[in-house]
């Protein structure tokens, strides 16, 4: 009994994948069909995001709502970052970078409202994004240059004696690449996650004793309510720093250093 309190109250059973509806049939031998609270999310979130934009399009409008201004704040900030970033003749990428942003921000947002499922913090989730943009820039980057893109790895003027040894840092360098963003990504949120759950449930404990002890739990309370902001404005910055790699790494692609 002691270790299935432990574990519902570990603050790590929030970022746990369960299955919340599940098919089994005799097909292909064995065949599962499960919708589990990862999907659900996910789901939601995509839905989210096609409802805002929805709600915020101003085609058809004359005066446009706050959605609308935010949106298309958004999209002058992103398309202004993929043109320092990558080249104003690169424009062709903004609706990719447009994406990526907003799923990640509505994913990030999302998990802050509470019993919600973090997305974000899910490994598969993060590293799987991670692989993907990854596996993406480095296709282009091979399309564009052909074998003139292994120039990436010897930097100009490399000494001919440190070749080999370059060689072998800039691949693992590169290689890298694949799971940083990702890590990033789900490391600070599981993070975040984890030390407001084990705030939340202190101070849960500390209201439900005596009313003296109750009225003096105002004050960490409070900063407990500070964090619960700071993790917010980590959801946006994470989502920030991914699109800014994100252009980062492209640019390399595309110029080759």
């Amino acid at each position: 009994m002691n270790i299935m309190s432990n574990l519902i109250l570990s603050p790590l059973s929030q970022f746990e994948v369960l299955s919340l509806i599940g098919f089994n049939a005799p097909i292909f031998n064995y065949l599962n069909l499960s919708l589990t609270n990862l999907g659900l999310y996910t789901i939601l979130v995509l839905f989210t995001i096609v409802g805002l934009h929805t709600y915020g399009d101003n085609e058809v409008k004359l005066i446009p709502n706050n959605w609308s201004i935010a949106f298309e704040s958004s999209f002058q900030s992103l398309s202004t970052m993929v043109k320092d970033q990558i080249g104003s003749l690169n424009e062709v990428y903004i609706p990719f970078i447009y994406s990526i942003f907003f799923f990640v921000l509505i994913g990030n947002l999302v998990s802050n409202v509470p019993y919600s499922f973090a997305i974000n913090a899910s490994a598969v989730v993060a590293l799987g994004l991670s692989v993907t943009i990854f596996m993406g820039v480095t296709i282009l980057s091979l399309s564009k240059h052909k074998l003139k893109f292994f120039s990436f790895f010897i930097p100009s003027g490399t000494p001919l004696a440190l070749v080999p040894l370059i060689v072998l840092i800039e691949v693992v360098s590169y290689f890298a690449r694949a799971v940083s963003l990702g890590v990033r990504l789900f490391a600070n949120l599981t993070a975040g996650h984890t030390l407001l759950k084990i705030l939340s449930t202190f101070l849960y404990k500390l209201f439900s004793s005596s009313l003296i002890i109750a009225v003096l739990t105002l004050i960490p309370f409070a900063i407990f309510i500070g964090l619960i902001g700071l993790e917010i404005g980590v959801s946006l910055i994470q989502s920030f720093v991914l699109t800014l790699l994100t252009c980062s790494y492209l640019k390399d692609a595309i110029d080759l250093h």
